[in-house]
């Protein structure tokens, strides 16, 4: 199926007025596509034919199509975010999903491990091999800065400043921000990169911060393999996944009594409402806790 050249306006407006990733791009690409390919089979002429009614239309064949609340809920948000745009470039005369009223998306809380879990999985006793010493690093590094594991296995060596503490990293949309790593990591770090990396290197080059013995960059799989792994040794028998440790570090600053913007820094959300998640988790936190010691339980 062609893309609506509409479809693509708004996308090219996306990336080079939003900044926003590959990845995310393709994401607008397939739920419009999931809109367009609705339009189709329902003979729509045009956007300007578009009413309230087509949306609601669009809503009950996403929900009969038994997708999930929230990748329905993400694919009417894009539908919105491009008759906006057609709203604002004046191609449409009005947008029909102004005071249109849907049902409301249920919060999706992050899932977290807790301090103890965390303490378990970066405390483990070395072993001999080298990439042990590397993978203990990387670990400690993703929980101290929250970054996201495709951020932490593009890291490159220049991008690394040891004798301050910080990280420049970039993130979605090729956005930079710099992140303090912490003194533990910091120690970790200083002794993969002095002591380990060379190693593995050999005599071979790379700008990237974590290699492989062939001197090629460690792959997202390659770490999640290695994250399981690691939280098998540990003793963690719930599943576990690189972004949880990213989540974790969020959760845990928030607990300890930092400020959302400061978090918001730290991960390179570009908006806060994307943090405030964390707030959430904390509320249900300190309701659990409330339902397990409170006095006057229900009986």
């Amino acid at each position: 199926m062609t893309t609506d050249p509409l479809v693509e306006r708004y996308l090219n407006y996306l990336r080079v007025e939003g900044g926003l990733s590959r990845n995310t791009i393709e994401a607008y690409r397939r739920d419009l596509g999931k809109f367009q390919q609705y339009l189709d089979r329902e003979d729509t002429p045009s956007v300007s034919g578009l009413t309230a009614d087509s949306l609601r239309g669009f809503l009950a064949v996403l929900k009969a199509s038994r997708l999930s609340s929230p990748s329905s809920s993400r694919c009417l948000s894009a539908v919105r975010g491009w008759l906006r745009f057609l709203r604002q470039e004046q191609i449409i005369a009005h947008n029909p999903a102004l005071n249109m009223v849907t049902g409301q998306r249920g919060v999706r809380l992050p899932k977290t491990l807790s301090r103890r879990d965390v303490a378990a999985l970066l405390d483990l006793a070395e072993q001999p091999q080298l990439e042990d010493h590397r993978d203990r690093a990387m670990m400690e590094l993703l929980y101290a800065t929250g970054l996201r594991v495709s951020e932490l296995v593009s890291v490159e060596a220049a991008q690394v400043d040891l004798a301050v503490g910080y990280l420049r990293v970039t993130g979605k949309g090729s956005k930079q921000r710099l992140v303090p790593m912490g003194e533990t990591a910091r120690r970790l770090l200083r002794r993969y990169v002095e002591e380990v990396r060379p190693c593995l290197l050999k005599r071979k080059l790379s700008r990237y911060l974590f290699v492989s013995r062939r001197g090629r960059p460690l792959t997202r799989q390659a770490f999640w393999k290695t994250l399981k792994l690691r939280a098998e040794r540990a003793g963690i028998t719930r599943a576990i996944s690189p972004h949880m440790l990213r989540h974790s570090f969020a959760t845990h600053l928030l607990e300890g009594g930092a400020d959302l913007r400061s978090v918001q820094a730290l991960l390179g959300h570009a908006n806060i409402a994307t943090t405030q998640i964390y707030t959430h988790v904390e509320r249900a936190r300190l309701k659990a806790v409330h339902s397990r010691y409170f006095p006057r339980r229900a009986r």
